[in-house]
């Protein structure tokens, strides 16, 4: 019975989140980390061993979870990946995203069977908006929903957070600006768009968004329209949501409906969400649920998610799956 979980990517912020929520909830397995440099640890503590990435590494492993780049997963992938009797991959890279046994795997929904061989995490993102959206769809009909999604820079990984320091660190210093990830001043400043030569594009990351968001909802509700503004956050997801009804209801039924599991709604006497306050929360915050003012069918609605935490958990949920699924 194989127990053992390769996590590609161990030594990064992302990794080491998944590595915490994977211990939390599969105690018994093997994690082997992949990576390059050992995460840190606690003074007093022997740092995580982190080896290679070879056909050996992965060997006699149930799941691998890819927390490290799309080229990264998809070296993983034609190492171990295809064969019969190979470990099942859980891709948070979107690196495998275009393999026709790719199925997406929703954060907050019902897993997949532990047999399809490339199981994507849905965009962080997305899985919040789905959340939200068919809460209020399976109760509400809806003339039109408009998101406005506010990307952390901890989405581009240890390189687009280290760039936005440097670039706050230069700018008060009135230093050049490195302009490596996002070739675009994005310290102090909004961006619809990165520069030209960003190795990602901002209007790429908003596609991948829509078509995994559209998917989640599978026709269950009005698709939203979503706009995806860079923020200068470091971590964690922001949404500004407006929601036009039919009918519109009562502000405390909205918010009796959007409570749930998953879903904590902040009254209008707590402090309201932010990406400080989601930071190590599981779930979707939600506040400032208020009126439109000049729209009598709509309302206003302000969310807030770790983007790590929610692809972590959705990763140890299917982990969790598998190894089940094996016994």
């Amino acid at each position: 019975m194989k127990k053992r979980v390769v996590l590609l990517g161990g030594d990064s912020p992302l990794g080491r989140e998944v590595k915490e929520r994977l211990e939390a909830a599969v105690p018994h397995a093997s994690i082997r980390l992949t990576g390059g440099i050992p995460a840190p640890t606690e003074d007093d503590e022997e740092p995580d061993e982190v080896v290679a990435l070879d056909a050996e590494a992965l060997d006699n492993a149930a799941a691998v979870i890819c927390a490290a780049d799309a080229a990264t997963a998809r070296r993983a992938w034609d190492l171990a990946g295809g064969v019969p009797g190979g470990p099942v991959f859980v891709d948070l890279s979107y690196g495998l995203e275009s393999l026709p046994e790719a199925r997406l795997r929703s954060a907050f929904g019902a897993g997949l069977p532990p047999e399809t061989s490339v199981q994507i995490t849905a965009h962080p993102a997305a899985s919040a908006l789905a959340l939200l959206v068919r809460r209020l769809t399976a109760r509400y009909a809806f003339r039109n929903i408009v998101a406005q999604i506010f990307e952390p820079a901890s989405e581009r990984g240890t390189a687009g957070v280290t760039e936005l320091q440097k670039q706050m660190v230069s700018l008060l210093s009135f230093k050049p600006m490195e302009k490596k990830v996002f070739d675009a001043q994005a310290a102090f400043n909004m961006l619809g768009r990165y520069g030209e030569d960003a190795p990602e594009k901002l209007e790429d990351i908003e596609l991948r968004i829509e078509r995994h968001l559209a998917s989640l909802l599978a026709g269950s509700g009005p698709m939203p329209s979503l706009r995806l503004i860079q923020a200068p956050v470091f971590h964690g997801y922001t949404f500004c949501l407006w929601l036009e009804f039919e009918t519109r209801p009562a502000i405390e039924d909205i918010e009796a409906d959007l409570e749930s599991e998953h879903v904590e709604v902040r009254a209008a006497d707590v402090e309201p969400p932010s990406n400080v306050g989601a930071a190590g929360q599981g779930g979707v915050t939600t506040g400032l649920i208020e009126a439109d003012r000049n729209n009598p069918r709509a309302v206003w609605l302000w969310a807030a998610a770790d983007n790590y935490r929610i692809s972590a958990d959705s990763a140890a949920a299917a982990v969790v799956q598998i190894l089940a699924g094996g016994e």
